[in-house]
């Protein structure tokens, strides 16, 4: 069974073509990853898979239904949601606040209820607290529901970030570089926080990241991108074997054995 398939997808921009033909697919209850040097598409990827840009060409099919030309708000509501490569959290509103932003493509009162604060939006209202609450149990931010999200000190300012798009109760969460920044206790504590995802609330995971570590550790398949087109898939002993992953890392001169600290 496939969760999300991309069918010879293309994206360009002006004489750039971004993506080029990619092809690939992610089964539901996976950790995927997407590697690749800078400029190679991965977040132009994600952004057609959301659609803040609209495919030029092929096909997104998501539990096999086209989202190609969907708005994003569509797009979350079918049950994908996603973490940006730069920190987007609203500053000024508390770390709750924020997590029940994340909500309102589930939320079903109107603003008239909501204006009149009727007994339906009432009840509403509580459980989506109650549900934000514990969305802050699980990545680790229990206790400062009050505090203002741009106080936050940056790891947790990414966990946030997580929360906030798993509020959207996605099927599939796509993670652009989610441990950019961290050290490696941080970097560590993402990692699991991963696992925890997928393992205790079913959701399938897709993340950019850069740091081979990470990528290695918890992947179970990689998609490996290049100038915009996919040049190997597969689990990560694999890709770290694979002679065009190794020269797209480290350039033709490259010999066995050289790439290896930096994937261990």
């Amino acid at each position: 069974m496939t969760l999300l398939e991309t069918i010879d997808l293309v994206k360009s921009f002006g004489g750039l073509t971004a993506v080029n033909k990619v092809n690939f697919q992610v089964e539901p209850g996976r950790i995927v990853s997407i590697i690749g040097p800078n400029g190679a598409g991965k977040t132009t990827l994600f952004n057609t898979l959301t659609g803040i840009y609209r495919p030029d060409q092929g096909d997104i099919r998501f539990n096999g239904r086209s989202l190609a030309g969907l708005r994003p708000d569509r797009i979350a509501a079918r049950g994908i949601a996603r973490t940006f490569q730069n920190i987007r959290l609203f500053g000024g509103m508390t770390v709750i606040e924020n997590i029940l932003i994340g909500m309102h493509v589930h939320l079903s009162q109107s603003p008239l209820e909501a204006l009149l604060r009727l007994p339906g939006f009432r009840r509403e209202e509580r459980e989506a607290e109650q549900r934000a609450m514990a969305l802050m149990r699980t990545v680790g931010l229990v206790g400062v529901g009050n505090e203002l999200a741009a106080n936050l000190p940056y790891g947790a300012q990414r966990r946030l970030e997580i929360a906030r798009a798993l509020a959207a109760e996605p099927l599939l969460l796509l993670l652009d570089e989610p441990a950019a920044g961290m050290n490696p206790q941080e970097t560590e504590e993402m990692t699991r926080l991963f696992r925890t995802i997928r393992d205790e609330r079913g959701v399938t995971i897709l993340l950019i990241e850069h740091d081979m570590r990470v990528v290695m550790n918890i992947s179970e398949r990689i998609c490996v991108m290049d100038y915009g087109e996919k040049i190997a898939e597969g689990t990560p002993a694999e890709i770290r074997a694979d002679a065009r992953v190794i020269e797209a890392y480290l350039g033709r001169g490259a010999v066995a054995g050289q790439h290896e600290e930096r994937w261990r």
